[in-house]
């Protein structure tokens, strides 16, 4: 075997060893309930009191000399609560009854760290905890111990992210169903009938690629089946929706999809790029929440948007703000119990060293679209109680 072609299906195999069993072309597989599970990750930390602004409370104004909007300009909620007026599209699911906004989301003993407290958020533990597997991982091996279609986890990215590593399975990271289908092909040579494995090394590789050439299949002619004309933007996080959509219409049998936008570590001169990252969220959902009512397929949705922590209640030096705790979180569904403001606003009169006290635990947020959305036990999965919120 030339020493190309041997690094070429190395290379390969690496990426199928994160390809589980579940996504095989003779397999028909059903989620527990039918239904879907989309999570967007605001990587970097999005300033919560930006995005959703307490524009009746002089505190955030003193606070925010530069930075703070005013009143003009901004979508107003309510009475105390406008939304950041780059988020249009968000307004729109607002005023449909299909978002609820839930304030004060974060964990005991805050982590300012984007690595650490974005661990903390994928494992659900504890922040003084260190745990290996993902959230959505032990979704995946508490629903398939022991049983011949597992369900499955999709991540639209180029390396799979902790929240979907389990202790038995794994989701499945993919950036582009067709690249992926042509990465597979590439190496056909090496997945046909007579093919001489050398050793066991060369044999357990052959084997990883006859799998992995299954699922690249089976994924490959389920996502022809639609092709989306909806209007989607031309960015990074747009396409990534319009795949997700794609898939989910084609009915390919995953329970969860996961994506993620960056740029929201916004130290300095955060009223631009945060708008302008705010804009690529709230417009890429807009579309893809319409996509999946134009063809039927958003009664079984429900999609939660995240961020590994808020800012500080102050403005920095450099028109910016700095890492902070407590944030506010989005759930977008057609099934909401209770829709708008889903808590109380955040009290800045009350900080812990200039940041916001969380009142309510993200692992509750967890437990409720664990029990409620796909349907497991999520205290097996969690490791404990945590209350629910049943917001769906």
């Amino acid at each position: 075997m030339k020493r190309k072609d041997f690094i070429q299906l190395s290379a390969l195999a690496t990426t199928a060893m994160m390809v589980p069993n579940f996504l095989r072309a003779t397999d028909s597989l059903v989620s527990v309930n039918g239904k879907k599970l989309v999570i967007v990750q605001l990587s970097g930390g999005n300033d919560g009191l930006n995005t959703i602004i307490p524009y009746r409370n002089d505190i955030y104004y003193k606070s925010r000399p530069t930075l703070a909007i005013k009143e003009d300009k901004l979508i107003k909620l309510n009475d105390e609560l406008g939304m950041n007026e780059a988020m249009a599209g968000m307004k729109d699911l607002f005023d449909e009854g299909l978002l609820t906004i839930i304030n004060n989301v974060g964990y005991p003993n805050p982590d300012r760290s984007h690595f650490r407290s974005m661990d903390i958020w994928h494992t659900a533990s504890d922040s003084s905890d260190y745990v290996n597997t993902g959230w959505i991982g032990r979704y995946l091996d508490a629903a398939c111990l022991g049983c011949a279609k597992p369900y499955s986890a999709i991540e639209i990215d180029d390396s799979l992210s902790l929240a979907l590593k389990g202790q038995h399975m794994n989701g499945l990271a993919l950036h582009d169903v067709n690249l992926f289908y042509k990465l597979v092909k590439d190496a056909e040579p090496f997945n046909k009938p007579g093919f001489n494995a050398a050793n066991d090394n060369l044999n357990y590789l052959y084997k990883t690629l006859a799998e992995t050439s299954s699922s690249a299949d089976y994924l490959y002619q389920k996502s022809n089946i639609y092709h989306s004309r909806a209007a989607y933007a031309n960015n990074g996080f747009a396409k990534d929706l319009k795949t997700i959509s794609e898939l989910i219409i084609s009915d390919v049998d995953a329970s969860v999809f996961y994506t993620s936008l960056s740029g929201f570590d916004t130290h300095v001169n955060q009223q631009s790029a945060q708008s302008t990252h705010l804009k690529e969220l709230s417009e890429g959902l807009n579309v893809f929440v319409n996509d999946l009512k134009t063809n039927g397929r958003f009664n079984d949705v429900t999609i939660f948007v995240f961020s590994e922590f808020g800012r500080r209640v102050n403005q920095n030096a450099s028109g910016g703000t700095d890492h902070g705790t407590a944030n506010n979180v989005f759930v977008i569904s057609p099934n909401l119990k209770k829709t708008g403001i889903f808590n109380e606003t955040p009290d800045l009169a009350r900080l812990d060293q200039g940041d916001l006290i969380h009142k309510i635990d993200f692992r509750q947020v967890y437990a409720t679209l664990l029990s409620q959305q796909l349907g497991v036990d999520d205290e097996k999965i969690l490791g404990r109680k945590f209350e629910q919120l049943g917001f769906v």
